[in-house]
């Protein structure tokens, strides 16, 4: 697929600020300031709740904000959103193609949905270019989960959009073919295609260019992958051991000062703090027992749970790992 006919490298396509929703009494996106230059891939990151799929709807125009600003390729979020629309390729969450229509019957009705020019020729190029060509009369309720994947994508792509905003596209999808979907966006955004993803995967993550993290409306942190690890600052170490004492551990660590995170990760701990000092003390009367205790590098995972363990929840108060 070619670069956007309008794309100008290192342009920003999303500027927005103080963008803000509510419902009832309820604030379900706080003012989150955000800018993304074109040809980057862009990660949300967030528990569940958190504000991402709100963001994404008021960027394309689906929802009006309550407060703040901005524009989208350009266009004003508030006043323009119909032309927003028709530069945007938007994926859901859910499958949303009809399942009792073949992939070319799929990708034919979209192309009358936005009055395509020569619309058979380029259905016929988008099948090629997404490999979906030799399955283009399989009916989509019987494809998989990766193929599905797939066919949805080649629908956002079909009309040249400008930006992809996809809601967490991978969901439920094997390992093989989320991987072949990456490769696909890494293909796009060097053609000039921009695009703003939300994943739960820490390794999706870190195929992002930048990233953001939202907790409960609230944009935390932004920045690259290796940005966000050197701000938290965290010292992480990993414990090894027998699994009913690292439990003992888990629990008497987490209560200790300056402790942010205790996580499994295997047959391990992960345990990160704010400080090395408050690291050492914490592990200091586990040092006796029959563990392994070795320090290692702080990963993003471990900046996310970090995160989230100080985020308030702004329905249910204070969030945290049991």
């Amino acid at each position: 697929m070619k670069a956007p006919a309008a794309a100008a490298a290192g342009d920003t396509i999303i500027d927005v600020r103080g963008l803000t929703k509510r419902y009832g009494d309820k604030v379900v996106v706080d003012h989150i300031d955000l800018q993304v230059r074109r040809g980057r891939i862009y990660g949300f990151l967030g528990p569940n709740g958190s504000g991402k799929t709100t963001t994404i709807r008021m960027l394309c125009g689906l929802l009006t904000p309550d407060d703040g600003s901005g524009t989208c390729l350009g266009l004003d979020i508030r006043t323009e959103a119909a032309a927003i629309k028709r530069e945007v390729g938007y994926m859901t969450q859910k499958f949303s193609l009809y399942e009792d229509l073949s992939i070319a019957e799929n990708l034919d009705f979209v192309g009358r949905l936005y009055a395509i020019g020569e619309r058979r020729a380029k259905v016929d190029a988008t099948l090629a270019e997404l490999g979906l060509a030799s399955r283009r009369d399989q009916l989509a309720g019987a494809l998989s989960g990766g193929w599905k994947q797939r066919l949805a994508l080649a629908a956002c792509l079909l009309h040249a959009p400008q930006l992809l905003l996809l809601d967490e596209p991978t969901a439920g999808v094997d390992p093989k073919a989320r991987r072949q979907f990456w490769d696909q966006l890494h293909l796009l955004a060097d053609q000039g295609m921009t695009v703003l993803v939300s994943t739960h995967y820490m390794d999706e993550a870190k195929r992002c260019h930048s990233l953001a993290y939202i907790a409960y409306g609230k944009l935390l942190a932004q920045g690259s992958a290796a940005q966000l690890i050197e701000q938290a600052g965290l010292a992480t170490c990993e414990v090894a051991g027998a699994p009913a004492l690292l439990m003992r551990i888990a629990v008497a660590v987490r209560q200790q000062a300056g402790i942010r995170t205790v996580a499994s990760f295997g047959a391990a701990l992960h345990i990160s703090a704010a400080s090395r000092a408050e690291l050492d003390a914490a592990l200091a009367p586990w040092r006796q027992q029959a563990v392994r205790i070795d320090a290692v590098a702080t990963t993003l995972e471990d900046v996310f749970i970090a995160l989230m363990e100080g985020a308030t929840d702004n329905f249910d108060g204070p969030w945290a790992l049991p």
